[in-house]
């Protein structure tokens, strides 16, 4: 029962934290048309926005996800690619916060093609992770990547530079 509560509070979070990514550019772009009272009002909204909804649903996420890998053991190939996939959604996830810090400095805009931009790569990297997940591909990797991705081998490959560690 405890894995499938898990999971349930994955999805949500990751609808949350999908859906504030998609979200913002759309939030930026209106930046250019605002003055005054209603500049500073959306610049409280955005960042009230990412800091207490988007940035909690993020660690939410990321943090049932750990715990469902402990919980059910996935170790394929397509969940490496779901892992990177991810870790390109962090990735856009920290850029939207450096844009918010300054976006909102005089004399900033936000052009039109960027926000179509970011948000057509945020819903590709969505769309890509949902293929995945529910599409269990079964790809098949050279034997040096297979070895690469089992559990512990981290530690194997990084040996002698982690020696000193030990």
């Amino acid at each position: 029962m405890i894995p499938i509560l898990i999971k349930f509070v994955h999805i949500v979070a990751i609808a949350a934290w999908s859906a504030g990514l998609i979200c913002l550019p759309f939030l930026y772009g209106q930046r250019k048309r605002l003055t005054g009272d209603a500049l500073y009002r959306l610049h409280n909204f955005t960042r009230s926005f990412y800091v207490s909804l988007m940035s909690p649903a993020a660690f939410v996420a990321v943090a049932s996800g750990i715990a469902l890998i402990f919980l059910q053991g996935t170790f394929e190939a397509w969940f490496s690619v779901k892992l990177w996939l991810v870790a390109v959604m962090v990735i856009v996830h920290v850029m939207s916060g450096l844009v918010i810090l300054r976006l909102f400095e005089p004399g900033q805009t936000y052009p039109r093609w960027r926000v179509w931009a970011v948000t057509v790569l945020t819903v590709v990297i969505i769309a890509s992770i949902l293929v995945v997940v529910l599409g269990k591909p079964q790809w098949h990797a050279a034997t040096v990547l297979v070895d690469m991705f089992k559990p512990g081998a981290l530690g194997v490959f990084l040996g002698d530079l982690i020696a000193w560690w030990k």
